[in-house]
């Protein structure tokens, strides 16, 4: 959930020192466009890669349906830019629509880089970022819209869909090393590379002021333990798992805690989950997600599906224990009882046994909530991923020749570097 409290563009100094940042001919900023099926993916998953672009100098511009979020988007510094004819199920009238509107806003920009994200957008957006011309097009797959048991039809046709997209882009960045190894026949490895996941780790640390704050606003009571998720409402999050394991533990006397789930309604997708339980409170979705997590004694994400789950990286960066499902996207998080607990998928039995450990044992909260927080302290800053995007434009040009030039970017007065659009 978005946090409207740092609404200005960062300053150059976010940047990592050293950063090798590409600029047009004649030092001109890149004109780069991120593109999402909705404006939430650009505020929520794209904030930090934004604010490290808008940083670097660049022209940048968000694409996507328009929606509540755009306010918190424009305040990064980015330029919005709204796509009516988009939706997020597939349907090729509407699809049509959307994709002859991508291709004039794509003319009418003039890019130097578009990066898209997202399935569909993933999709439509390398297919005509190529096909009007746009110099670079960089993917990131933030995960396979697949899972183990779904049909073959479905596999076939995500599977396909990717395949013939990522033959279009000029690289191909990957959240896990799963989804790397699905495509390898379909992208050579000279143009893929994993790239992980992060977050904002100067937002998201532990802070025992919030935490008082939040438990006073919910009521939670001295000694009373809070045990929340966070995502969308919908059905692949495993809230309907989440909501079982819940009653189990009420049923067998867990009342020394209180059980939550925050985020917003998602009515838009398919698997949209409306349904309530009675021992589940619902806080919808919250602008002040870092003090939501450091009120948090337990994390749990019965997740069915994930790329690299950002909210189990911002629990982990809060310090927060975890139970997590064992999944592409959550093993990545860390290794089961050294940094978290780890619970097969659609079980709420084995969810509710791991949460009950967890609850009945505070060392070994405190010890995977400790080994958590310097795994994401070591592993999971987003400014490392965004720098990783820069450099893979640079290293695109690099190839085609494209007549860029570089800067280094330091503390203080960035200095121009060289001609050559960076090294590979």
């Amino acid at each position: 959930m978005p946090d409207t409290a740092h609404p200005a563009p960062p300053a150059p100094e976010y940047l990592p020192a050293g950063l090798l940042v590409p600029t047009g001919p004649g030092g001109r900023p890149l004109r780069v466009a991120h593109l999402t099926t909705v404006d939430m993916s650009l505020a929520l998953l794209l904030r930090t890669e934004l604010q490290v672009d808008v940083a670097a100098g660049f022209e940048v511009f968000g694409l996507s349906a328009g929606g509540p979020y755009v306010p918190e988007v424009e305040a990064l510094g980015v330029t919005h830019v709204p796509l009516d004819a988009l939706t997020r199920s597939w349907d090729l009238a509407r699809d049509a629509a959307a994709a002859r509107e991508l291709a004039a806003r794509l003319r009418d920009l003039d890019l130097d880089v578009l990066h898209t994200h997202n399935p569909k957008t993933g999709v439509l957006g390398r297919l005509i970022g190529r096909a009007v011309g746009i110099p670079v097009v960089v993917n990131t797959c933030h995960g396979l819209w697949i899972r183990p048991g779904d049909p073959w039809p479905r596999k076939a046709f995500v599977l396909g869909a990717e395949s013939v997209a990522a033959r279009a882009s000029h690289a191909e960045l990957y959240q896990n090393a799963t989804d790397h190894r699905t495509l390898a026949r379909a992208v050579p490895a000279w143009r893929s590379r994993v790239v992980g996941n992060g977050t904002d780790l100067s937002r998201f640390r532990p802070d025992p002021d919030a935490r008082a704050r939040i438990r006073k606003e919910l009521g939670v009571e001295d000694g009373e333990l809070l045990v929340g998720g966070v995502g969308r409402r919908v059905a692949e999050k495993g809230i309907a798992e989440y909501q079982e394991a819940v009653g189990e533990l009420v049923r067998q006397g867990q009342g020394d805690a209180r059980f939550v789930w925050i985020g917003p309604e998602d009515p838009d997708k398919p698997d949209a989950y409306n349904d309530a339980a009675a021992h589940v409170e619902y806080l919808g979705g919250r602008s002040d997600m870092p003090d939501v997590y450091a009120a948090l004694d337990l994390f749990v994400l019965p997740s069915h599906r994930e790329g690299f789950s950002r909210s189990a990286m911002e629990a982990a960066a809060s310090g927060v224990p975890m139970v997590l499902t064992d999944i592409r996207g959550c093993r990545e998080i860390g290794t089961h009882d050294e940094h978290l607990l780890l619970v097969p998928p659609g079980d709420p039995a084995a969810l509710a046994r791991a949460m009950d450990r967890m609850l009945g044992d505070p060392e070994l909260r405190a010890r995977l909530a400790t080994h958590g927080r310097a795994r994401a302290l070591a592993e999971f800053d987003q400014r490392r991923v965004a720098a990783t995007s820069i450099d893979t434009y640079r290293a695109v040009a690099r190839r085609k020749g494209l007549r860029w030039e570089t800067r280094t970017v330091s503390t203080s007065h960035p200095q121009k570097h060289d001609r050559g659009g960076g090294t590979a």
